[in-house]
């Protein structure tokens, strides 16, 4: 928001300094659509209530209603926690950095090693 000022001769019958001082808006932050996600967070499971509660006290800085959804997905990736854990202790999972991907049966099994290759898919 900017309280315009004038600057030329005469400006003090006109101003009223700081009094009513809000302004108007000025320019655009950020075009944000109906159903976007604002802000993610990945914590452990014994932070979710601290979690939360940040989000809470966050979502009165943004106009309009916000809403807090606890994933049930395991980080940032496509897959729920049980999913997850037993691909995991399967081997069935690619570490991608902060997300990971199911290795499947599709491919060519030359650039494959014996570790990757499931006879399910």
């Amino acid at each position: 928001r900017i309280n315009k000022m004038l600057s030329c001769a005469g400006a003090d019958r006109l101003q009223t300094g700081m009094r009513g001082a809000y302004g108007k808006p000025l320019g655009t932050c950020a075009r944000v659509g109906i159903g976007q996600i604002l802000m993610s967070l990945r914590c452990k499971e014994g932070n979710v209530e601290k979690a939360i509660e940040s989000f809470r006290r966050a979502k009165f800085k943004f106009p309009g209603r916000q809403k807090i959804i606890v994933s049930k997905k395991w980080g940032f990736t496509a897959f729920t926690k049980d999913e997850y854990l037993s691909y995991k202790q399967e081997g069935r999972l690619s570490a991608q950095g902060v997300h990971a991907t199911k290795y499947t049966n599709h491919g060519p099994l030359a650039k494959r090693t014996a570790d990757t290759i499931f006879a399910d898919a």
